[in-house]
């Protein structure tokens, strides 16, 4: 089960209950090796407070701490919102963006080190295992990969604390608080504890770190403008700026008026059923914004073969398939229809709630004097009647032949 030849391994750490234990455990049962922990910088902010001391003392020789918010924004998250990908039309992906970049850096790290192995502390019941892997294996395929959570005799997140109790490992949650989190710039996702059960309401109030809930959220609305340029967010509020800095000023903005709370139960790519509240103010923002923009700037036709690829895109992030032919082939097309997709959005943010208070484009495909119902030189409205004709001929000779059946 376990390789005696692995003597260096590179460990994806959180600094979460999982990876800690990990560390010494790994140590335990390779001989000693040698346990580099990486840590992917994608937007934890305090979390990331002393995890290098953290590491150190949990039994980690090295640690390496990753900024790549950036490419995680422009290269992951940017193409998602692009597509308007929802998994399940609702869940916008969070984890399942994270996952890719961290494996690169995982991959980066270990060529770099001559690792003998790549670890990580997915669990053998979730999606992230295969969304590790994947990329991986995509990048690293001669790779050694170790999942303790399939081979190791710790079976729940209690065995995890009473083993890291037992070798000082220090924790900053308890028994009562140990909801499976992850958190990045795009998202926060709770899991586990009373949330296992559909049947019960979320604690919002002791579980929401990025927001508050809509009765907590100001009794005045706010109103915001987004830039967009070929379907990328470049302006908040008549002021340019990156990509990452608007979504972390739209995370604040978004979390004090309620927004983007989401409490779903969803299909994982193993084939159960998982319940989780999400917290995703800013990005559910950016993807109003982007598809009231889309809603001007593209035709009929790309929009509603758009929508299909939006879901067929979703289910390839979502299923760890990032590097895969079909996969950049779908990005090629979303990037396509995005050429006219620049203008500026104004909402109104209220109580959890986002309305439209104005579209503008110059590639604005809306033509308010064909759309009016007044006269007007473009649209000729006896026209209609041979176009229904001609559409209905199908329709109206089915209904003959089965009328003339019944006379029979």
């Amino acid at each position: 089960m376990k390789e005696k030849n692995i003597e260096k391994i590179v460990l994806a750490y959180s600094g979460g209950l999982d990876t800690s234990v990990i560390i010494p455990w790994l140590k335990e049962n390779y001989k000693n090796c040698e346990v580099i922990a990486v840590v992917a910088d994608v937007g934890q902010k305090e979390e990331l407070d002393g995890i290098k001391e953290k590491a150190i003392k949990s039994g980690a020789s090295k640690i390496y701490v990753e900024d790549i918010k950036e490419e995680f924004v422009e290269k992951y998250i940017l193409p998602a919102l692009k597509a308007g990908a929802k998994y399940e039309n609702k869940y916008l992906l969070g984890t399942a963006l994270a996952r890719p970049i961290i494996a690169k850096k995982l991959v980066e790290i270990a060529k770099k080190e001559k690792a003998d192995a790549i670890c990580h502390g997915c669990t053998g019941k979730g999606n992230d295992q295969v969304r590790f892997e994947l990329m991986i294996k995509a990048c690293m395929p001669e790779a050694k990969i170790i999942a303790p959570w399939r081979i190791w005799e710790l079976k729940s997140r209690e065995d995890e604390i009473e083993y890291a109790e037992k070798h000082n490992i220090p924790l900053k949650i308890t028994r009562e608080t140990n909801y499976s989190k992850d958190k990045n710039i795009w998202h926060l996702s709770h899991e586990g504890l009373d949330l296992e059960s559909p049947a019960n309401e979320p604690k919002y109030d002791e579980i929401l770190e990025l927001g508050v809930t809509p009765e907590n959220a100001p009794d005045k609305p706010e109103y915001i403008e987004i830039d967009f340029e070929k379907g990328k967010p470049v302006k908040l509020n008549g002021k340019n700026m990156s990509m990452t800095k608007m979504l972390e000023s739209l995370n604040e903005i978004g979390g004090k008026n309620g927004i983007g709370i989401i409490d779903l139960v969803e299909n994982r790519l193993v084939g159960m059923k998982s319940r989780g509240v999400y917290e995703t103010p800013g990005g559910s923002i950016m993807y109003y914004a982007h598809e009231l923009l889309e809603s001007i700037c593209l035709d009929k036709d790309t929009m509603h073969y758009k929508l299909n690829l939006a879901n067929d895109f979703a289910k390839q992030v979502y299923e760890g398939k990032w590097e895969t032919l079909l996969t950049k082939s779908m990005i090629s097309f979303i990037e396509e229809t995005q050429e006219n997709v620049t203008g500026k959005v104004k909402l109104k943010l209220y109580k959890g709630n986002m309305t439209s208070s104005g579209i503008t484009s110059q590639y604005s495909l809306y033509s308010e004097q064909t759309a009016s119902f007044g006269e007007d030189n473009a649209y000729n409205q006896k026209d209609a009647e041979g176009f229904i004709n001609l559409y209905g001929l199908p329709i109206k000779v089915k209904a003959e032949m089965e009328m003339k059946l019944k006379e029979d």
